[in-house]
């Protein structure tokens, strides 16, 4: 018998000037970038909290508090990287991830399969077991009034 789990995870953060565009570890071309202790990466913050949540281990916060400077301008990948140690050291491998990025701009359908490439690499995936969707709020919203971007994703790890 395989045992799964099944874990989902969300983020939202809030566009501003003077700082990087950055979703599943790709630095996108905006004139808004998103505001966080770490780099901000939603997308993986997501993907986080989903791997962590399948556990039963928490979350990002509790991993990587925002109150502690080692975390400040970190790079989400990496934070990913510990994310998944603590999955494979307890037996698990990732199945699946679909997650969905809600932003009204940029239009990210062109970044997708860069995306989808950047996870897929670093948690030691198939690209075809990596799915990241994007579509706007139709302008409602923090997303659809361009103040932030949110995402939210779910895995399935397996044993």
């Amino acid at each position: 018998m395989v045992s799964v789990r099944i874990g989902n995870g969300y983020d939202i953060h809030r566009l501003v000037p003077e700082r990087p565009l950055i979703l599943g570890g790709v630095r996108i071309e905006h004139h808004l970038g998103l505001l966080g202790h770490s780099d901000a990466d939603v997308l993986t913050h997501a993907v986080m909290d989903a791997l962590l949540g399948a556990l039963s281990l928490g979350d990002i916060g509790h991993m990587f508090p925002p109150t502690d400077p080692r975390w400040r301008g970190a790079d989400s990948l990496e934070l990913l990287d510990q994310v998944y140690q603590r999955v494979r050291g307890a037996g698990w491998q990732v199945g699946n991830i679909d997650a969905v990025v809600i932003a009204e701009r940029p239009k990210l359908k062109p970044h997708i399969s860069a995306i989808c490439q950047s996870l897929a690499t670093r948690l030691d995936l198939n690209p075809n077991q990596v799915s990241v969707k994007a579509t706007t709020n139709e302008g409602l919203g923090p997303e659809g009034r361009e103040e932030g971007i949110s995402a939210q994703a779910v895995v399935l790890l397996v044993q």
